[in-house]
């Protein structure tokens, strides 16, 4: 049995088909990991959520931003930009049971010493804490709140947390820290602006700290948590940590997609853009 962690998706089934053929993914033992956002802006939104949905058996995935949004336009209670690629979804004759199970999705996942999160964990919060916080959203998800969530769960603020927070403030607070947060303060004041792969020169907030990607502060409470998380093409996966394992190598944005073998830390990447596949072995740092 072999455990792997795919990257970022976002409707580029293809890449990750020849990825899984590549590595002789055996759906008879294997196991698939996925950081989220296996739908929006690639050119199969529709098929990526069916291919995952069919061999969810073999399957553990956490929900990134762009699945929290097509849950929401779903709801009704968002419209979609111009850049979405959702209309496939929402006229399927097999929406709903592809949402239904989409809904149900965790926003974290920890076994075999590794914790899958979309987009990463806040400096100030132990694993722990952040497996609990993230079921006060998985809860409100699966209740009849979510609509109400999926609604309130726009917006930059508040940019810290405080555990006085409470009610769906509390709960979108969390989500952005889950599935948006890049760079953050020490003290976790969030910068949701700046989706470079260096902090702004002025990137520092009314409590005087600086903004450094949220993996790189020293007091990090979950520094020896091994963390893998996608959300930041820009970085295309270097965080210089081995700890921090970044599987968003930028597929969407003519990059590769990144497939983790969680029991030997070897990472494959796969180019599918122009017709043909180019892949290559790249080991990781241990």
């Amino acid at each position: 049995m072999s455990t792997y962690v795919v990257g970022d998706i976002q409707g580029c089934l293809q890449p990750l088909k020849c990825l899984l053929e590549n590595v002789h993914f055996n759906a008879d033992s294997d196991v698939l990991w996925s950081v989220g956002d296996i739908v929006n802006r690639g050119p199969e939104s529709l098929e990526s959520l069916r291919f995952l949905y069919h061999m969810r058996d073999n399957l553990i995935m956490v929900l990134g931003n762009h699945d929290l949004h097509l849950l929401a336009i779903a709801a009704g209670v968002r419209r979609p930009s111009r850049s979405d690629t959702f209309d496939e979804i929402l006229n399927a004759p097999d929406r709903q049971e592809l949402l239904d199970w989409l809904v149900q999705q965790p926003l974290i996942h920890h076994d075999y010493n590794h914790t899958l999160v979309h987009a990463g964990i806040p400096p100030q919060w132990t694993l722990t804490q952040a497996i609990g916080y993230a079921g006060e959203v998985e809860a409100a998800l699966r209740s009849n709140r979510c609509t109400e969530f999926l609604g309130a769960m726009y917006g930059n603020e508040p940019a810290v947390w405080s555990e006085d927070l409470s009610g769906m403030t509390r709960l979108r607070v969390i989500t952005n820290y889950l599935t948006r947060m890049r760079y953050c303060s020490s003290a976790g004041r969030l910068d949701l602006q700046n989706k470079g792969s260096t902090p702004a020169s002025d990137a520092v907030k009314a409590d005087n700290q600086h903004m450094d990607a949220w993996f790189n502060h020293r007091d990090r409470r979950t520094a020896k948590n091994r963390i893998l998380f996608g959300h930041w093409a820009s970085i295309a996966g270097q965080t210089n940590n081995p700890n921090a394992i970044g599987l968003d190598t930028g597929c969407l944005w003519n990059g590769a997609m990144s497939l983790y073998h969680l029991e030997s830390g070897q990472i494959t990447r796969c180019e599918c853009h122009d017709g043909t596949c180019r892949d290559h072995p790249v080991t990781a740092e241990s």
